[in-house]
């Protein structure tokens, strides 16, 4: 692995990012990535965050249009209610936070605690959780569903609304109709390697693939001989689709795990396309490549979010950040 050790990748990490990025604070002992130009006045303050290994999900979603403020936990493991109450602090302008959580057991109670302490101290919280998978309910990290892909669409779309001068409550409001709107599924064809493992951390022959892997490796709905990637397009949308039911159009996440190239993606993304056009479903916007990755992890998720004119426009509204830039 490309690292000094697996005590210091996460300190390594951080420090190159601030490196990389001027735009950014980084403030690499406490873990907290921030805006530079935060607080910004009176605007709502965005802040999310989660275990490191999955960039550049969130991280590499802090800028305008994006959030504010994003904490980076161990690998795979949730960030502490701290650093959630320092990144609170740091763009909290007066208008309130909202608090973006995936739906998993560390980080719902890190961040319900990191709630209430900002609280205490005079800062206004907002929460919305984001459990958009649909592959399995209750799994060795949730009481639930997981928190997936879903989590940059609430993070553009909700992150675009206080750019327009949206108070608290609309922002969550649009920020939990994302949320519920929004639904995912994954596939690994190889497992990840965690720094500290050294070794892939679950046993995935060649020969096969696993439908409805979680961001962690955790197990999905079951395993499968190899399939063509128009065989796994129609499996991961009609596992999609039957949940969701869109009437609206749709935005398209094809997103890779971190060790499938971008030229598998796109191909795998036509796939996605002829399948959502056989279904009669339509496509507002497509966005292909890595962005909620799981180390290195071979495979690819999909996700769709139902939009209507209001959430199209969030979307094509202006980002910058790190890992999604457009309109600026």
């Amino acid at each position: 692995m490309l690292i000094n050790g697996a005590e210091r990748v996460i300190a390594d990490a951080l420090r190159g990012m601030a490196e990389a990025h001027p735009e950014l604070v980084v403030d690499v002992d406490n873990r907290v990535i921030v805006r530079r130009d935060a607080p910004v006045a009176g605007k709502v303050g965005l802040v999310s965050g989660g275990g490191s290994g999955h960039e550049p999900l969130h991280g590499g979603f802090v800028g305008p249009g994006m959030l504010d403020a994003a904490c980076p936990g161990e690998v795979f493991t949730s960030p502490v209610p701290d650093q959630m109450v320092r990144a609170a602090a740091a763009v909290d302008s007066g208008a309130g936070v909202l608090f973006i959580v995936k739906n998993y057991t560390g980080d719902v109670l890190n961040f319900d605690m990191a709630a209430e302490l900002a609280e205490e101290e005079g800062i206004q919280v907002a929460k919305v959780l984001v459990r958009d998978d649909v592959a399995v309910t209750d799994s060795l990290f949730t009481a639930g569903r997981r928190g997936t892909g879903a989590t940059l669409f609430v993070e553009k779309l909700a992150g675009a609304a206080p750019e327009e001068g949206a108070p608290l409550d609309r922002v969550t409001e649009v920020a939990r109709k994302v949320a519920d709107c929004s639904r995912s599924f994954g596939v690994a064809l190889g497992a990840p390697t965690t720094p500290a493992k050294g070794s892939p951390t679950f046993d995935l022959p060649l020969d096969e693939l696993e439908l409805g892997i979680g961001i962690h490796g955790e197990p999905g709905r079951e395993r499968r001989a190899t399939m063509t990637a128009a065989e796994i397009a129609e499996a991961a949308v009609d596992a999609v689709v039957e949940d969701l039911r869109p009437s609206d159009p749709v935005l398209v996440l094809v997103n890779g795990m971190g060790a499938t190239p971008l030229l598998e993606l796109y191909g795998f993304g036509g796939e996605v396309a002829r399948v959502l056009r056989e279904r009669r479903v339509a496509v507002a916007r497509t966005l292909v490549g890595n962005y909620v990755t799981s180390l290195d992890m071979a495979g690819c998720s999909i996700t769709l979010c139902e939009v209507d004119e209001e959430l199209l426009r969030l979307w094509d509204a202006p980002v910058s950040t790190p890992g999604l830039r457009w309109g600026r």
